[in-house]
């Protein structure tokens, strides 16, 4: 009952976003994002689509055989590309990584191990995205510093807090891994899991490099988007704009990814003396942008239910082969006097 309210809160929050964008700005910015899409625009966000994909494919092996799990790289970009198009294609934008979690993990002979290898490599790319993003928002001018700066005495007590919370949590984990309870059990197994997928020697500098690349991708992405809508403002002034857009995206309410993304935007360009409804344009092209670079997880969606289609068809096909019991054959032993009597 109460996964069924939080799955409908979440499309119901994405909506509501989407609601108010339309009734404040109307429908032009959407169909402006349609209009001023062409094919070197989209060919070029394509292949940067091409080059995220493949880093993030190769991110979730090194963690997957982190963690001891046997997985390809033709296996993982594969099933990269089908996540990607089930996150774009229905409402929650998590269903795809779920999928391929579970899948890889019925393969590997591990569901468990699985789906912690691919939340291990997502929250890498997030952990990088954060870091870059409070780098560049608390140091290149934005909306976002000059709140800072307006409010400072705030912020300082909501990092004191932030910080005393992470060093409480990081002592409960310590002192509850010294202990013999469920709890504990799971606590040694997370942290023997991040270290193994994430800190071990071999696996996180190309962890680090793949989390880097990814993150350029969806930049570079969105500086395709803001021209192909016009926008002329510099890649500084455009950067933590940018990097807040990709920080909303991990809030839990969307459809698809459509909804904070927007919102975002649209604010950010408003309070950066651009235009909001220029703002919406970029994200909703960036939309458009990422659902064509996912296209391909469609293609390996049909591709595998024509083999699976095929296989059936085949079984079926087969001819019954009618087995029939055959009798030992017992050597025939002549008496020893008809032996003899025979010379033999």
């Amino acid at each position: 009952m109460n996964r069924s309210i939080w799955a409908w809160a979440r499309l119901l929050g994405g909506a509501g976003i989407l609601a108010v964008l339309l009734w404040r700005l109307g429908t032009g910015a959407f169909v402006d994002g349609l209009r001023v899409i062409d094919a070197p625009a989209l060919g070029l966000a394509f292949a940067i689509g091409v080059t995220t994909t493949v880093f993030s494919a190769w991110r979730w092996c090194l963690v997957a055989r982190g963690l001891g799990l046997r997985l390809s790289m033709r296996s993982a970009i594969a099933d990269y590309y089908k996540a990607l198009f089930i996150n774009a294609a229905l409402p929650g934008g998590v269903l795809g990584d779920v999928d391929r979690a579970v899948q890889h993990g019925r393969d590997a002979g591990d569901v468990g191990k699985s789906v912690r290898a691919v939340v291990l490599e997502r929250t890498a790319g997030q952990i990088v995205l954060v870091c870059v993003g409070v780098a560049v928002l608390l140091t290149v001018p934005s909306p976002v510093s000059s709140h800072l700066r307006e409010h400072g005495q705030a912020v300082a007590v909501t990092a004191a807090a932030v910080a005393a919370v992470a060093v409480l949590l990081v002592v409960a984990v310590g002192r509850l891994r010294s202990g013999a309870s469920r709890w504990a059990r799971a606590a040694r197994t997370a942290v023997a899991e991040v270290r193994a997928g994430l800190l071990a020697r071999g696996n996180w500098p190309g962890v680090l490099l793949a989390s880097t690349v990814v993150l350029a991708g969806h930049l570079a992405t969105f500086v395709v988007a803001a021209r192909a809508a016009g926008s002329d403002a510099s890649l500084l002034r455009l950067t933590p704009l940018m990097l807040l857009a990709l920080l909303s995206m991990a809030l839990p309410v969307n459809i698809g990814g459509w909804g904070p993304r927007e919102g975002v935007t649209a604010w950010a360009f408003g309070a950066a003396g651009l235009s909001a409804t220029q703002g919406l344009t970029i994200s909703v092209v960036y939309g458009l942008f990422a659902f064509v670079a996912a296209l391909p997880g469609l293609v390996v969606i049909a591709t595998r239910a024509a083999s699976r289609a095929r296989a059936r068809a085949a079984a079926r096909a087969l001819p019954m082969v009618e087995i029939v019991e055959i009798a030992p054959v017992r050597p025939t032993v002549r008496p020893v006097r008809e032996l003899v009597g025979s010379g033999a």
